[in-house]
């Protein structure tokens, strides 16, 4: 550890500062005093399988350019609910939720990984799909009597499905980081030039502003249903993201965009029968043929101003995680009868009301129950786990997530936690096995990171210039140092910054640390309890040092030593 000052203390001696001035110590301990100890072991810290999610998402967006290993979907053309924009953006949000609930103090170590992921958003392997994308076609406009003159600037018309993400994932990055790198001109730049075309590069350039001025005009020329995700369709889903990504920039820009628009789209979609259709469900999309309904489990992110609705529909939600025909048969059942959806009658009820087939027992019923009809079984699992995460909390959460550590493939790469792909089904025990990137990957990540009500707290209290500034943060080595962030929080009742880390793989590594917003004053430096050094901040100064870490916790608190 390198120090700029001596260790060697003793009660009212005189240290010289830089030559000049001379401030006269506190005493300070050699250990950190018990309470103090007790104190550090109280707080929160992730667990093994939450620092595997960070180091998984780490270890994705940390391959080389082209290399997607562990993110393919089943159908090869990155056009379903899989796709590497929504693995890349729940990625995102997972670590914003995890920075901003758990970690806040290593401000350093999320934003070079959200970064990283930014920049894999900005790959043409990601939203080159739109080129074939907005040729359109009569699946979603019937009326359509040729194809589209296609384009492939991915966010200047529709496709709020990747544009809304790529704004929230900026705008999420200007708030927790306090950085406006993407509101530079030209900061956001898509690149088109197919090899054998010969008819030079195309390229198009936006910024976080204009991203959103952008969407924002879609809206009002669809009416403020919402922008359009494929052509002529307005998904539900897709439209929270740039709603919530709009609060946060009215809070950095001081604006009230929000208030304006918001109010618009509920009453666009309330002169259209509501987002809730007559089953008690949240509609999925509207299209010019109609409004079409989704189970409520499906959903991603709620948005916090539809949040009151949601502990009157959590209820109807079956409570295991049968295919949709029997779900949806489960569901009906047990609440025109006010029957348990739990209840196995309830069960053989559904399960004959959707097949020719007689009765038949539990593990019977997922066995032969159809999956739903669409080229790729949707990510069902991860969206349960993220609404859940967000609506209920444990402990409602948790044995969804033990079923996944118990059937769903967890695997360990590099000291990263994902779940491996497994074709659609379940075994012969009735136990859900179907698991696809999108989930193994970002879902249940995401899942583990949030909390209760984590989107929300996020929503009603953004960070603002002046709490991102206002406190100590940690600056140094990240993930790509070999090392997993167990704490990293100012704890304001200690006048301590606390980190607790340790190597991945047991090896030893050399973690550099780098303390900055500190007030000017004297600061002691513990490591596992044993003071190893003392800082005499001045002039804004950093407190800047390095550790040793292995296979062992290690516990760094920089300390006001007047507080000791």
């Amino acid at each position: 550890m390198s120090l700029t000052r001596p260790q060697t203390l003793s009660n009212g001696k005189v240290f010289p500062t830089d030559g000049e001035d001379h401030i006269s110590l506190p005493t300070i301990p050699i250990t950190l005093p018990t309470h103090l100890v007790e104190e550090v072991s109280k707080l929160p810290r992730l667990t093994k399988e939450q620092c595997g999610h960070l180091r998984h998402f780490h270890n994705l967006v940390s391959q080389p350019d082209g290399d997607w290993s562990f993110m393919g979907g089943a159908s090869g053309q990155d056009h379903d609910e899989g796709s590497y924009r929504y693995q890349i953006a729940f990625m995102t949000y997972a670590a914003g939720a995890a920075h901003y609930h758990r970690l806040p103090a290593l401000r350093s170590v999320f934003k070079s990984l959200m970064d990283k992921m930014i920049a894999k958003m900005l790959r043409p392997d990601v939203w080159g799909y739109w080129y074939l994308t907005s040729h359109s076609g009569t699946l979603l406009d019937p009326d359509l009597k040729e194809m589209r003159k296609p384009w492939a600037d991915p966010v200047c018309k529709e496709n709020v499905m990747y544009s809304g993400h790529l704004l929230l994932m900026l705008s999420l990055y200007s708030m927790l980081f306090d950085d406006d790198r993407y509101d530079e001109k030209d900061s956001v730049v898509f690149n088109w030039d197919p090899m054998w075309w010969g008819m030079g590069a195309e390229r198009y350039c936006y910024n976080r502003t204009k991203l959103q001025e952008t969407i924002l005009k879609q809206m009002e020329q669809d009416n403020w249903m919402g922008a359009c995700c494929e052509p002529n369709t307005v998904f539900i889903v897709c439209n929270q993201f740039p709603f919530i990504a709009i609060r946060y920039n009215d809070i950095r820009n001081g604006t009230n965009v929000i208030d304006e628009v918001l109010p618009k789209y509920k009453k666009a979609w309330a002169d259209r029968g509501g987002f809730i259709s007559e089953n008690g469900l949240f509609r999925r999309w509207y299209s010019d043929n109609g409004l079409h309904a989704l189970e409520l489990r499906s959903s991603q992110i709620p948005l916090p101003n539809h949040r009151r609705r949601l502990p009157a529909t959590y209820p109807r939600q079956p409570p295991q995680h049968p295919p949709p025909e029997l779900a949806n048969a489960i569901r009906d059942i047990s609440f025109s009868q006010n029957l348990d959806p739990e209840s196995p009658s309830v069960l053989s009820q559904a399960y004959a009301a959707i097949s020719d087939q007689p009765s038949s027992p539990l593990q019977k019923g997922f066995q032969k129950a159809p999956m739903q009809r669409s080229r790729v079984p949707l990510p069902t699992f991860g969206f349960v786990a993220q609404w859940l995460s967000e609506v209920a909390g444990p402990p409602a959460l948790d044995p969804l997530l033990r079923h996944a550590d118990k059937y769903l493939n967890p695997t360990w790469t590099k000291g990263g936690l994902h779940y491996a792909r497994h074709e659609p089904g379940w075994d012969n025990e009735g136990n859900y096995r179907y698991m696809e990137p999108y989930s193994g990957n970002a879902a249940i990540g995401y899942a583990r990171l949030n909390v209760q009500d984590g989107q929300k707290k996020m929503w009603d209290q953004p960070w603002t210039r002046e709490v991102v500034r206002g406190q100590p943060w940690v600056e140094g080595g990240g993930l790509e140092c070999g090392v997993d962030f167990l704490r990293g929080v100012w704890v304001k009742e200690c006048r301590a910054v606390v980190v607790t880390v340790r190597s991945w793989d047991g090896g030893e590594v050399g973690l550099p640390v780098c303390v900055k917003g500190l007030e000017d004053r004297c600061w002691a430096i513990y490591v596992n309890g044993e003071l190893r050094g003392v800082e005499v901040v001045a002039g804004g100064k950093d407190v800047s040092f390095e550790v040793q870490v292995g296979a062992e916790e290690v516990d760094i608190v920089v300390i006001d030593a007047s507080a000791i």
